[in-house]
């Protein structure tokens, strides 16, 4: 699995670094299929304070691309935020490919 975790108008700590990489082990417990993962962490310029910090990802995995973001006053949680609609991604990407397999393999006997 390749990962990139990149920060705009954002130093990406290595304390933020591990904690968006122990999150992400929660999707390859998933799915091990995953090829590329790119990270982005952004601290916006909006007047208004709540909302300002923002997480991105793409995922890649065989036979398809995974995008999901989340904003939120504190980047942790946009982290959370953001695992959490990547996985609910993940399972069903992971059950539409299982359910096309298993419909073959009938189609063979």
């Amino acid at each position: 699995m390749n990962l990139t975790i990149s920060g705009h108008h954002l130093e990406v700590t290595p304390a933020l670094r591990s904690y968006v990489v122990t999150k992400l082990d929660r999707i390859t417990r998933h799915f091990d299929q995953v090829v590329d993962v790119k990270v982005l962490l952004t601290v916006e310029n909006q007047k208004e304070k709540d909302r300002r910090q923002r997480a991105e990802c793409r995922i890649g995995v065989k036979g398809a691309d995974l995008f999901a973001e989340s904003s939120h006053e504190d980047l942790y949680a946009a982290v959370d935020e953001l695992v959490d609609k990547l996985d609910r991604q993940v399972v069903r990407h992971k059950d539409k490919v299982q359910s096309h397999d298993h419909a073959a393999a009938k189609h063979l006997m």
